[in-house]
């Protein structure tokens, strides 16, 4: 099973550098209504899977790296904003 998951991070690796989140997560919703409507092959099912865990794994690094950058930002202000209003009390 790790060698899957390393493989799908790879391909979404690749995948990342090309797409950006709306169309990785537009991408995976067409995914996902053809699986739900059914009516495609067993083969053509697994390639659709395969590409859902790829798009799902380029959202979720998007999504990763824009929490990273708000935890950031927000670690950032409340550092500097601590140190704001101390010296204007004192």
């Amino acid at each position: 099973m790790a060698k899957t998951d390393e493989k799908a991070d790879e391909k979404a690796g690749a995948a990342e550098t090309t797409l950006g989140y709306e169309q990785a997560r537009d991408e995976l919703v067409e995914v996902v209504r053809r699986l739900e409507a059914g009516g495609t092959s067993l083969e053509e099912s697994l390639a659709l899977w395969e590409r859902g865990e790829e798009l799902a794994t380029v959202c979720r690094r998007w999504l990763e790296g824009a929490r990273a950058r708000l935890d950031a930002a927000l670690a950032e202000s409340s550092g500097d904003g601590g140190g704001a209003e101390g010296d204007g009390e004192g």
